[in-house]
């Protein structure tokens, strides 16, 4: 059961668990406020721990709102568009074809048919980064599951607009957001792994982090480059 405490105008979740410590989060991209306290927390207790923060969740959400986005892309000649962690321009050619996307040294040629729209542009790219994820993702799952000791039943790619990635620990599956097509492979690479550790420990607790510790030391600083990025352009809510 998860538990709402109002401290000004920040409202934080705070869920009781199996856990030895308190720990505070503060979740891009708008700035959710977490709290994970040991079972048998009373809430005053909760409460001021959190005011005891106050001015560390105020910080961090001011570094989250001052973060680079994406400005909304139109899909026309000569628009940035990032694939990989690295900016490329963008060529529209109209043509009476079937429509494709082909990649070059610096540049990503959309060929559409005449007349095309945004919305019509922008899904022929979403598809193609479904599919340059496609031949990235099972490579990355195929080296980690002899690492980690787990076997994933299946993956899917899907627009996600609060997460990376999530797992489903019970059909033993993870799921990822289309946008990481766009961030470093290394990124990439760091967000299956923490999503394949939930098939060992399905909470984000101690021995969540104890887990990737042991096999993904650099998981931190991954997490806060992939945080860092640019964000897209789309509204997320929390």
């Amino acid at each position: 059961m998860v538990e709402t405490l109002q401290i000004a105008e920040i409202a934080i979740a705070v869920t009781r668990k199996d856990v030895k410590h308190v720990h505070l989060s503060v979740h891009p991209p708008l700035g959710r406020v977490s709290l994970v306290a040991p079972r048998g927390t009373r809430s005053e207790v909760a409460r001021a721990y959190a005011i005891s923060k106050i001015g560390w969740i105020r910080d961090q959400r001011e570094k989250l709102l001052r973060q680079a986005r994406e400005t909304r892309r139109a899909f026309t000649n000569r628009e940035s568009h990032y694939l990989w962690g690295r900016r490329y321009l963008l060529s529209v050619i109209e043509r009476d074809a079937k429509p494709s996307v082909h990649l070059s040294h610096r540049t990503i040629t959309l060929a559409v048919r005449p007349g095309s729209n945004a919305a019509k542009r922008g899904e022929l790219m979403h598809e193609w980064h479904k599919t340059l994820l496609h031949s990235l993702v099972p490579a990355l799952i195929r080296k980690w599951e002899p690492r980690l000791g787990v076997k994933v039943a299946g993956y899917f790619l899907q627009r996600m607009k609060t997460k990376w990635g999530s797992c489903n620990s019970r059909a033993r599956n993870i799921r990822l957001n289309t946008e990481l097509a766009k961030k470093p492979k290394d990124l990439v690479e760091y967000v299956v792994v923490h999503e394949m550790v939930h098939l060992l420990e399905p909470t984000h607790g101690e021995r969540f982090t104890a887990l990737l510790d042991k096999h993904y030391p650099s998981w931190r600083e991954a997490r806060a480059e992939l945080n860092e990025l640019p964000l897209s352009a789309e509204k997320w809510s929390e």
